[in-house]
Protein backbone atom coordinates (compact mmCIF):
# COMPACT_ATOMS: atom_id res chain seq x y z
CA UNK A 1 0.00 0.00 0.00
CA UNK A 2 0.78 3.76 -0.48
CA UNK A 3 0.87 5.51 2.22
CA UNK A 4 1.20 9.20 2.62
CA UNK A 5 1.24 11.87 5.14
CA UNK A 6 0.67 15.78 4.66
CA UNK A 7 1.84 19.01 6.72
CA UNK A 8 -1.04 19.88 8.90
CA UNK A 9 -2.10 22.80 8.10
CA UNK A 10 -4.93 24.23 11.19
CA UNK A 11 -3.77 26.83 13.55
CA UNK A 12 -0.90 26.16 15.43
CA UNK A 13 -1.24 22.57 14.62
CA UNK A 14 2.41 21.19 15.32
CA UNK A 15 1.87 17.33 15.82
CA UNK A 16 2.13 15.19 12.49
CA UNK A 17 0.68 11.72 11.78
CA UNK A 18 3.68 9.74 11.15
CA UNK A 19 6.60 9.22 12.84
CA UNK A 20 10.03 8.03 11.68
CA UNK A 21 9.92 4.63 14.05
CA UNK A 22 6.44 4.18 11.68
CA UNK A 23 7.77 4.83 8.21
CA UNK A 24 10.54 2.29 9.43
CA UNK A 25 7.60 -0.55 10.06
CA UNK A 26 5.27 0.42 7.24
CA UNK A 27 8.90 0.14 4.96
CA UNK A 28 9.70 -3.17 6.76
CA UNK A 29 6.59 -4.94 5.63
CA UNK A 30 7.21 -3.59 1.99
CA UNK A 31 4.81 -0.77 1.80
CA UNK A 32 5.54 3.17 0.24
CA UNK A 33 5.48 5.84 2.28
CA UNK A 34 5.69 9.52 1.13
CA UNK A 35 5.78 12.91 3.37
CA UNK A 36 5.36 16.36 2.47
CA UNK A 37 7.92 18.31 3.21
CA UNK A 38 8.36 19.98 6.13
CA UNK A 39 5.51 18.21 8.02
CA UNK A 40 7.71 17.16 11.09
CA UNK A 41 9.23 20.14 11.55
CA UNK A 42 6.32 21.56 14.53
CA UNK A 43 7.54 18.08 16.28
CA UNK A 44 11.02 18.57 16.43
CA UNK A 45 10.79 15.85 13.38
CA UNK A 46 13.35 16.51 10.82
CA UNK A 47 13.14 15.35 6.86
CA UNK A 48 16.56 13.31 7.10
CA UNK A 49 14.95 11.47 9.93
CA UNK A 50 12.27 9.99 7.66
CA UNK A 51 14.42 9.33 4.57
CA UNK A 52 16.65 7.31 6.75
CA UNK A 53 13.63 5.80 7.69
CA UNK A 54 12.36 4.70 4.23
CA UNK A 55 10.28 7.62 2.75
CA UNK A 56 10.41 10.24 0.33
CA UNK A 57 10.07 13.56 0.60
CA UNK A 58 7.43 15.52 -1.61
CA UNK A 59 7.33 18.80 -1.88
CA UNK A 60 3.10 19.56 -1.68
CA UNK A 61 0.35 18.23 0.27
CA UNK A 62 -1.30 17.79 -3.45
CA UNK A 63 1.25 15.29 -4.77
CA UNK A 64 1.00 13.29 -1.69
CA UNK A 65 -2.57 13.12 -1.37
CA UNK A 66 -2.30 12.14 -5.28
CA UNK A 67 -0.43 8.97 -4.28
CA UNK A 68 -1.31 7.54 -1.65
CA UNK A 69 -3.47 4.74 -0.80
CA UNK A 70 -4.23 6.02 2.53
CA UNK A 71 -3.73 9.10 4.32
CA UNK A 72 -2.93 8.97 7.57
CA UNK A 73 -3.12 12.56 10.02
CA UNK A 74 -3.78 14.36 12.76
CA UNK A 75 -6.67 16.60 12.13
CA UNK A 76 -9.59 17.11 9.91
CA UNK A 77 -9.24 17.95 6.38
CA UNK A 78 -10.13 21.89 6.28
CA UNK A 79 -11.41 23.61 2.76
CA UNK A 80 -8.02 24.00 0.90
CA UNK A 81 -7.29 20.19 0.92
CA UNK A 82 -11.03 19.08 0.05
CA UNK A 83 -10.04 19.07 -3.70
CA UNK A 84 -7.47 16.44 -2.74
CA UNK A 85 -9.56 13.80 -1.52
CA UNK A 86 -10.62 11.23 -4.06
CA UNK A 87 -12.53 8.14 -4.67
CA UNK A 88 -11.53 5.27 -2.60
CA UNK A 89 -8.96 6.97 -0.29
CA UNK A 90 -8.47 5.53 3.11
CA UNK A 91 -8.30 9.27 5.30
CA UNK A 92 -6.65 8.05 8.78
CA UNK A 93 -7.06 10.83 11.49
CA UNK A 94 -9.41 12.58 13.78
CA UNK A 95 -12.64 13.35 12.14
CA UNK A 96 -15.32 14.97 14.33
CA UNK A 97 -18.11 14.89 12.14
CA UNK A 98 -21.17 15.48 14.14
CA UNK A 99 -20.58 19.43 14.20
CA UNK A 100 -19.01 19.38 10.76
CA UNK A 101 -21.64 18.70 7.92
CA UNK A 102 -19.99 20.48 5.39
CA UNK A 103 -16.52 18.18 5.99
CA UNK A 104 -19.13 15.45 6.25
CA UNK A 105 -21.12 16.01 3.02
CA UNK A 106 -17.07 16.19 0.97
CA UNK A 107 -16.15 12.34 2.41
CA UNK A 108 -19.49 11.42 1.30
CA UNK A 109 -19.66 13.00 -2.56
CA UNK A 110 -16.25 12.24 -2.92
CA UNK A 111 -16.57 8.98 -1.78
CA UNK A 112 -13.73 8.77 1.00
CA UNK A 113 -13.17 5.82 3.30
CA UNK A 114 -13.46 7.93 6.38
CA UNK A 115 -11.76 6.37 9.58
CA UNK A 116 -12.39 8.38 12.60
CA UNK A 117 -9.53 7.96 15.46
CA UNK A 118 -12.29 9.22 18.25
CA UNK A 119 -14.70 6.61 17.08
CA UNK A 120 -12.51 3.58 17.32
CA UNK A 121 -13.62 1.42 19.82
CA UNK A 122 -12.93 -1.64 21.99
CA UNK A 123 -15.42 -4.04 22.94
CA UNK A 124 -15.52 -2.64 26.66
CA UNK A 125 -16.24 0.80 25.22
CA UNK A 126 -12.32 2.12 25.45
CA UNK A 127 -11.37 4.28 22.35
CA UNK A 128 -7.76 3.65 22.38
CA UNK A 129 -6.92 5.91 20.00
CA UNK A 130 -8.60 8.79 21.51
CA UNK A 131 -7.26 8.04 24.50
CA UNK A 132 -3.74 9.56 24.43
CA UNK A 133 -4.99 12.61 22.94
CA UNK A 134 -7.91 13.05 26.06
CA UNK A 135 -5.00 12.73 28.68
CA UNK A 136 -3.28 15.30 27.30
CA UNK A 137 -5.98 17.44 26.54
CA UNK A 138 -7.10 17.15 30.05
CA UNK A 139 -3.91 17.29 31.97
CA UNK A 140 -3.46 21.08 29.83
CA UNK A 141 -6.96 22.01 30.88
CA UNK A 142 -6.05 22.82 34.01
CA UNK A 143 -2.73 24.74 32.95
CA UNK A 144 -4.64 26.81 30.37
CA UNK A 145 -7.07 27.41 33.15
CA UNK A 146 -5.11 28.22 35.73
CA UNK A 147 -2.76 31.27 33.03
CA UNK A 148 -6.43 32.80 32.04
CA UNK A 149 -7.17 33.01 36.01
CA UNK A 150 -4.65 35.38 36.15
CA UNK A 151 -5.45 39.21 36.56
CA UNK A 152 -3.77 40.34 33.55
CA UNK A 153 -5.50 37.68 31.37
CA UNK A 154 -9.00 39.19 32.70
CA UNK A 155 -9.54 36.72 35.04
CA UNK A 156 -10.06 36.63 39.00
CA UNK A 157 -6.24 36.55 40.29
CA UNK A 158 -7.07 33.13 41.70
CA UNK A 159 -3.98 31.08 42.31
CA UNK A 160 -5.54 27.54 42.35
CA UNK A 161 -3.49 25.73 44.94
CA UNK A 162 -3.30 28.71 46.90
CA UNK A 163 -1.54 29.59 49.96
CA UNK A 164 -1.25 28.97 53.73
CA UNK A 165 -4.16 31.08 55.02
CA UNK A 166 -5.86 32.07 51.75
CA UNK A 167 -8.55 29.75 50.26
CA UNK A 168 -7.89 27.37 47.79
CA UNK A 169 -9.11 27.94 44.00
CA UNK A 170 -12.37 25.58 43.32
CA UNK A 171 -12.21 23.28 39.96
CA UNK A 172 -15.25 21.67 38.95
CA UNK A 173 -14.71 19.01 35.86
CA UNK A 174 -18.19 18.06 34.06
CA UNK A 175 -17.53 14.80 32.99
CA UNK A 176 -15.58 11.56 34.23
CA UNK A 177 -14.22 10.54 31.71
CA UNK A 178 -10.26 10.61 30.31
CA UNK A 179 -10.22 14.12 29.96
CA UNK A 180 -12.13 14.99 33.37
CA UNK A 181 -9.80 12.03 35.27
CA UNK A 182 -6.38 13.31 34.23
CA UNK A 183 -8.13 17.47 34.90
CA UNK A 184 -8.96 16.15 38.30
CA UNK A 185 -5.04 14.51 38.19
CA UNK A 186 -3.07 17.94 37.82
CA UNK A 187 -6.00 20.07 39.97
CA UNK A 188 -5.54 18.01 42.85
CA UNK A 189 -1.51 17.77 43.07
CA UNK A 190 -1.68 21.67 42.10
CA UNK A 191 -3.67 21.62 45.71
CA UNK A 192 -6.98 22.87 44.08
CA UNK A 193 -10.21 22.08 45.95
CA UNK A 194 -11.98 19.87 43.52
CA UNK A 195 -15.17 18.58 42.27
CA UNK A 196 -15.63 16.05 39.34
CA UNK A 197 -19.26 15.43 38.35
CA UNK A 198 -20.47 12.24 36.04
CA UNK A 199 -23.75 10.52 35.46
CA UNK A 200 -22.04 7.03 36.13
CA UNK A 201 -21.95 5.82 39.36
CA UNK A 202 -19.81 2.89 39.31
CA UNK A 203 -17.13 5.49 37.20
CA UNK A 204 -17.56 7.96 40.26
CA UNK A 205 -16.69 5.10 42.72
CA UNK A 206 -13.65 3.90 40.22
CA UNK A 207 -12.51 7.65 40.73
CA UNK A 208 -13.55 7.72 44.86
CA UNK A 209 -10.55 4.92 45.17
CA UNK A 210 -8.35 6.08 42.55
CA UNK A 211 -7.90 9.33 44.06
CA UNK A 212 -8.46 8.61 47.86
CA UNK A 213 -10.30 11.19 49.25
CA UNK A 214 -8.19 14.02 47.29
CA UNK A 215 -10.97 15.00 45.38
CA UNK A 216 -14.86 15.21 45.86
CA UNK A 217 -17.82 13.44 43.28
CA UNK A 218 -21.06 14.26 42.37
CA UNK A 219 -23.76 12.76 40.30
CA UNK A 220 -24.09 15.02 37.35
CA UNK A 221 -27.77 16.66 37.79
CA UNK A 222 -28.92 20.43 37.03
CA UNK A 223 -28.97 20.95 40.55
CA UNK A 224 -25.18 19.87 41.42
CA UNK A 225 -24.10 21.25 38.17
CA UNK A 226 -25.59 24.72 39.65
CA UNK A 227 -24.30 24.62 42.83
CA UNK A 228 -20.88 23.92 41.50
CA UNK A 229 -20.89 26.88 39.10
CA UNK A 230 -21.58 29.03 41.87
CA UNK A 231 -17.99 28.10 43.72
CA UNK A 232 -16.08 27.19 40.54
CA UNK A 233 -12.89 29.68 39.50
CA UNK A 234 -12.61 27.15 36.95
CA UNK A 235 -14.52 24.70 34.94
CA UNK A 236 -13.75 21.80 32.95
CA UNK A 237 -16.15 20.67 29.82
CA UNK A 238 -14.98 17.11 29.57
CA UNK A 239 -18.46 15.44 28.46
CA UNK A 240 -18.12 12.62 25.54
CA UNK A 241 -20.91 10.72 23.40
CA UNK A 242 -18.41 8.99 21.25
CA UNK A 243 -19.10 10.14 17.55
CA UNK A 244 -22.14 12.41 18.62
CA UNK A 245 -22.21 15.95 19.68
CA UNK A 246 -21.50 16.90 23.12
CA UNK A 247 -25.32 17.44 24.76
CA UNK A 248 -25.30 21.13 26.27
CA UNK A 249 -24.95 20.59 30.21
CA UNK A 250 -24.26 24.28 30.96
CA UNK A 251 -26.84 26.68 29.57
CA UNK A 252 -26.44 30.57 28.88
CA UNK A 253 -28.92 31.41 31.93
CA UNK A 254 -26.58 29.32 33.86
CA UNK A 255 -23.61 31.29 33.24
CA UNK A 256 -25.55 33.91 35.67
CA UNK A 257 -24.29 31.85 38.46
CA UNK A 258 -20.66 31.88 38.22
CA UNK A 259 -18.22 34.83 39.23
CA UNK A 260 -17.18 37.75 37.61
CA UNK A 261 -13.69 36.50 35.97
CA UNK A 262 -13.72 32.40 36.15
CA UNK A 263 -12.86 30.25 33.11
CA UNK A 264 -14.45 28.01 31.41
CA UNK A 265 -12.42 25.26 29.91
CA UNK A 266 -14.63 23.31 27.00
CA UNK A 267 -12.78 20.20 25.86
CA UNK A 268 -15.37 18.70 24.47
CA UNK A 269 -15.69 21.33 21.80
CA UNK A 270 -14.12 18.88 19.24
CA UNK A 271 -17.48 17.74 18.84
CA UNK A 272 -19.73 21.01 19.63
CA UNK A 273 -18.74 21.79 23.30
CA UNK A 274 -21.10 20.71 26.48
CA UNK A 275 -21.59 24.52 27.19
CA UNK A 276 -24.19 26.14 25.16
CA UNK A 277 -21.82 29.54 25.30
CA UNK A 278 -19.21 27.86 23.77
CA UNK A 279 -18.22 28.06 20.05
CA UNK A 280 -14.45 27.21 18.27
CA UNK A 281 -11.55 28.95 19.07
CA UNK A 282 -7.90 28.42 17.53
CA UNK A 283 -4.16 28.77 19.61
CA UNK A 284 -4.02 32.13 17.87
CA UNK A 285 -7.05 33.50 19.37
CA UNK A 286 -8.02 30.75 22.18
CA UNK A 287 -10.63 32.78 24.14
CA UNK A 288 -13.71 35.00 24.77
CA UNK A 289 -15.98 36.21 27.31
CA UNK A 290 -19.76 35.54 27.70
CA UNK A 291 -21.65 37.12 30.78
CA UNK A 292 -17.71 38.12 32.11
CA UNK A 293 -16.74 34.25 31.76
CA UNK A 294 -14.22 33.90 29.91
CA UNK A 295 -14.52 31.08 27.72
CA UNK A 296 -11.41 28.51 25.83
CA UNK A 297 -12.63 26.14 23.53
CA UNK A 298 -9.48 25.64 21.14
CA UNK A 299 -10.62 22.53 18.65
CA UNK A 300 -6.63 21.38 19.35
CA UNK A 301 -5.15 21.95 22.68
CA UNK A 302 -2.40 18.78 21.77
CA UNK A 303 -1.33 21.18 18.96
CA UNK A 304 0.57 23.09 21.62
CA UNK A 305 2.75 20.45 22.93
CA UNK A 306 3.58 18.56 19.66
CA UNK A 307 6.07 16.26 21.06
CA UNK A 308 4.92 14.80 23.25
CA UNK A 309 0.83 14.75 21.61
CA UNK A 310 2.76 13.07 18.52
CA UNK A 311 4.65 10.47 19.92
CA UNK A 312 1.30 9.25 22.05
CA UNK A 313 -0.67 9.91 19.69
CA UNK A 314 1.54 7.79 16.59
CA UNK A 315 2.21 4.73 19.58
CA UNK A 316 -1.62 4.20 19.54
CA UNK A 317 -2.59 5.16 15.60
CA UNK A 318 0.08 3.19 14.45
CA UNK A 319 -1.31 -0.82 15.06
CA UNK A 320 -4.41 -0.01 13.14
CA UNK A 321 -2.17 1.44 9.91
CA UNK A 322 -0.28 -1.67 9.63
CA UNK A 323 -3.23 -3.54 10.25
CA UNK A 324 -4.94 -1.30 7.11
CA UNK A 325 -1.53 -1.53 4.89
CA UNK A 326 -1.09 -4.71 5.14
CA UNK A 327 -4.33 -6.32 5.37
CA UNK A 328 -6.50 -3.84 3.13
CA UNK A 329 -9.50 -2.07 4.76
CA UNK A 330 -11.65 -4.81 3.82
CA UNK A 331 -10.16 -7.82 5.67
CA UNK A 332 -8.71 -5.35 8.22
CA UNK A 333 -12.12 -4.05 9.26
CA UNK A 334 -13.64 -7.59 8.78
CA UNK A 335 -11.45 -9.22 11.29
CA UNK A 336 -10.73 -6.14 13.92
CA UNK A 337 -14.39 -4.25 15.05
CA UNK A 338 -13.08 -1.56 17.20
CA UNK A 339 -11.82 -0.44 13.56
CA UNK A 340 -14.93 -1.34 11.59
CA UNK A 341 -16.34 0.99 14.02
CA UNK A 342 -14.07 3.30 12.90
CA UNK A 343 -15.41 4.03 9.62
CA UNK A 344 -17.45 6.78 9.80
CA UNK A 345 -18.20 7.29 5.91
CA UNK A 346 -17.39 4.40 3.14
CA UNK A 347 -17.70 4.48 -0.41
CA UNK A 348 -20.24 7.41 -0.45
CA UNK A 349 -22.29 5.92 2.59
CA UNK A 350 -22.70 7.31 6.06
CA UNK A 351 -22.07 4.43 8.40
CA UNK A 352 -21.68 6.27 11.69
CA UNK A 353 -24.87 6.39 13.74
CA UNK A 354 -24.04 9.25 16.11
CA UNK A 355 -22.67 11.33 13.24
CA UNK A 356 -25.84 10.76 10.90
CA UNK A 357 -28.18 11.73 14.26
CA UNK A 358 -26.69 14.95 14.99
CA UNK A 359 -27.10 15.89 11.58
CA UNK A 360 -30.55 14.66 10.75
CA UNK A 361 -29.06 12.49 7.55
CA UNK A 362 -29.02 9.09 6.22
CA UNK A 363 -27.63 6.15 8.35
CA UNK A 364 -26.31 3.14 6.73
CA UNK A 365 -24.56 0.21 8.16
CA UNK A 366 -21.70 -0.41 6.97
CA UNK A 367 -21.34 -3.77 4.09
CA UNK A 368 -17.53 -4.86 3.03
CA UNK A 369 -18.89 -6.56 -0.04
Amino acid sequence: MIIGTPKEIKDKEFRVGLVPAGVKSLSAAGHQVFIEKGAGLGSDIYDEEYVRAGATILPTAEEVYGKADMVIKVKEPLSSEYPFLKKGLILYTFLHLAPLPELTKELLSREVIGIGYETVRLDDGYLPLLAPMSEVAGRMSIQVGAHFLEKEERGRGILLGGVPGVEHGHVTILGGGNVGSNAARVAAALGATVTLLDINLHRLAYLEDIFVGRINTLMSNQHNIEEELKMADLVIGAVLIPGGRAPKVVSKDMLSLMKRGSVIVDVAIDQGGCIETSRPTCHSEPVFEVDRVTHYCVTNMPGAVPRTSTFALTNATLPFAMEIADKGIKRAASENMALMKGINTYMGKLTNAEVADAQCIKYEELTLD
